[in-house]
């Protein structure tokens, strides 16, 4: 048969508009509405994405339709409800296609955000092995944001709802998930956790352009920022300088791969005298307590029908690099030439011709450089290339261990820390509230927790505006009124003061308890709780139980305490001060001593150790010292000495009597 070319083409060209017409047409939803989406009780909901302009579209919840057309963009959305709590239901998304989500339920929405507190997973916290092995909770619902950064707000995140199992839930949030959960034991309803947060990142990241241009306080934060951007290399040869600096002061040194020639990834090395460890996890939380290079090993059964195949094998993000080995041959290794390392998943190919059946060597070099090391979490499997997931291998669990070159870990100043500049560097001013906040605004709530400080403390009288400014924010965009938002107070951190010192750290915490005049906010005392050695303190379970009582106190209207004793007001008697509290009934001591970490000052200014006691539900403060008595302070330090709470076990927060200018006034 004679086919002219021509026709061909014209036929081809015709099929292509009319498959790319028939692409355009398609309905779509963002991430966040998705299977095992929670969607908020007891309100109207918005359903929202993108058609073909002109296109009708219908949602259909429980029964009930509702519809809109597509705008000039594109763009559509509908509300829904309210509807009571419940599930599982169906959802479905009807044009020209059709979407049908499953298993959703109806709750409580709360949103997690915050830097590496917020951020810390569920498996690295205390006893967190042990919490994920019990996670499992169909009616709690899990969505995590990918990181990203955008110059401009984005129209998506990346991110998928889960249900709570064991799995999913040891790389969660802890923080998050031990708040949902006690809402969820407590209320009896679904809940819903969007966790949004990344690791040192400060809170002018996570707020938008317009609001740091309108203060004077915060315009500078914008000014040095669009300066950077008008001197961006020779800006990054200066960073890169004085990054190389800070690695040299910090950083543990690899000296070379002593394990491989030791046979460590053979198989049939005896491995006897190795010890063992559960993974995933930071080896700092199973308690090993270095940096440097540690090997890890594990045998792995090789179903016959496998042998001679390609393998993928996954093992989850690693801190920091890796060298990985099957049947003591390389298959891959992530190393310093990938941004970010530490929270890049690992999957590598392992080529049929290493592949037997039966058993099979993995082992692992992991190198870290400095803070937490080891395996921090994600998908550990072996399968044949493109299988389904169900068919893969799990390799969690327990492996052997065994350290090649190690130090005690040194204590880091991470405030000192050189910032990259640009837009690409998470700590740039509203490039997170671009990419991981301003996506989910449409999404409905019910409140947001949040755990961060610790990267402005150096800007601790910036931050009285900043942080309510960052609330009021959130509040605007998210179009739900002025909702609950709980956060937590700066733990205990560095070595105890032998004498009262000025602290940036105790300034921030002021900061964050001055936030409490904001409307329909509360804050959780941690001063008790924190590590000295580490500024991330593994007891997650009090921090996120804390902020679940600010919750059902205040947004379910519990009887119970919420808070731990804050400062009202002083008097002056005499050569004592008496101060007064708000939530301090039952006020003592933890520990049944006299109170601790109060010091007093005259009109020198010059703080000294106080005696103190509780008497009338307060407490009365002194100093032979003193015998003119102008101001208090009680914990006031980095690590202070604090042993003062209410008859409900929580803790007093920092607090002074005086206005006097901190090591942090003026810093902008």
């Amino acid at each position: 048969m004679n086919i002219n070319k021509n026709s061909l083409a014209l036929t081809a060209s015709l099929l292509l508009l009319v498959l790319a017409g028939a692409a355009r047409a398609d309905v779509r939803v963002p991430s966040v509405i998705s299977d095992n989406m929670v969607l908020q009780q007891g309100r109207k909901v918005r359903v929202w994405g993108w058609a073909e302009p002109g296109e009708r579209v219908t949602v259909t919840f429980r029964g009930e339709k509702s519809g809109a057309t597509a705008d000039a963009r594109g763009r559509w959305e509908v509300l829904t409800g309210p509807h009571k709590a419940g599930g599982p239901f169906e959802l479905t998304v009807a044009g020209r296609n059709t979407l049908t989500f499953r298993n959703v339920l109806v709750g409580e929405v709360w949103v997690c955000s915050g830097q590496s507190n917020m951020e810390w997973s569920l498996v690295n916290a205390q006893d967190g092995a042990r919490e994920a092995a019990a996670a499992d909770y169909p009616s709690i619902h899990l969505f995590t944001v990918t990181k990203k950064t955008s110059d401009k707000p984005l129209e998506d995140v990346e991110g998928h709802w889960v249900v709570t199992t064991p799995k999913e839930a040891a790389q969660f949030s802890a923080v998050g998930y031990f708040f949902g959960r006690e809402l969820h034991k407590r209320l009896n309803v679904p809940v819903g956790l969007i966790h949004t947060s990344w690791g040192g990142t400060p809170a002018e990241a996570w707020t938008s352009r317009a609001v740091l241009a309108a203060d004077p306080m915060l315009k500078p934060i914008l000014e040095r920022y669009d300066k950077q951007l008008t001197d961006l290399p020779g800006l990054q040869r200066e960073y890169q300088a004085a990054q190389a600096e800070w690695a040299r002061r910090y950083m543990t040194e690899d000296a070379g791969n002593k394990g491989e020639p030791a046979g460590y990834a053979k198989p049939g090395y005896d491995v006897a005298s190795w010890k063992s460890m559960r993974l995933p996890q930071l080896w700092e939380s199973a308690g090993l307590d270095v940096d440097g290079v540690v090997w890890f090993r594990r045998e792995v059964e090789v179903p016959a029908a496998w042998a001679g195949k390609d393998l993928t094998l996954k093992l989850g993000a690693i801190d920091d690099f890796d060298t990985t080995y099957f049947n003591g041959e390389r298959v891959g290794s992530t190393g310093a030439d990938t941004p970010n390392a530490w929270t890049a998943p690992r999957e590598y190919r392992v080529p049929g011709s290493l592949v037997r059946a039966g058993r099979n060597t993995l082992a692992v070099r992991v190198y870290d450089r400095m803070g937490g090391g080891g395996f921090g979490g994600g998908e550990m499997s072996l399968a044949p290339a493109g299988a389904a997931k169900a068919e893969a291998v799990a390799l969690d669990g327990e492996w052997a261990y065994r350290e090649e070159a190690t130090v005690p870990s040194r204590r880091i100043d991470w405030g000192s820390q050189p910032q990259a500049p640009g837009p690409a560097n998470q700590n740039s001013p509203t490039v997170l509230y671009n990419a991981m906040l301003a996506p989910l605004f449409p999404y409905a709530i019910r409140g947001a927790v949040w755990y961060q400080g610790e990267s402005n403390a150096g800007r601790a009288y910036q931050y009285r505006v900043l942080f309510p400014s960052m609330i009021r924010d959130w509040r605007a965009a998210w179009g739900e009124g002025d909702f609950p938002f709980y956060f937590v107070q700066l733990a205990n951190w560095k070595a105890r003061p032998q004498d009262s010192i000025d602290s940036e750290w105790a300034e921030l915490r002021e900061a964050q308890t001055m936030t409490l005049k904001t409307p329909n906010t509360g804050m959780a005392v941690t001063i008790d709780i924190g590590n000295p050695d580490d500024i991330h303190p593994r007891n997650k379970l009090d921090v996120g139980l804390r902020l679940a009582r600010w919750a059902l106190a205040d947004t379910y209207g519990m009887k119970l305490e919420k808070s731990g004793p804050l400062f009202d007001s002083y008097k002056v008697e005499g050569d004592k001060v008496r101060v007064a509290f708000r939530h301090a009934g039952g006020l003592k001591t933890r520990d049944g001593s006299a109170p601790a970490g109060f010091y007093v000052a005259g009109s020198d200014r010059r703080f000294v150790p106080a005696e103190a006691r509780v008497e009338k539900g307060g407490i009365l403060v002194w100093s032979k010292d003193v015998p003119a008595p102008a101001a208090v302070r009680y914990a006031w330090a980095d690590n202070p000495a604090a042993n003062l709470y209410n008859s409900d076990n929580l803790p007093a927060s920092p607090f002074r009597t005086d206005d006097w200018p901190g090591v942090t006034a003026g810093h902008n």
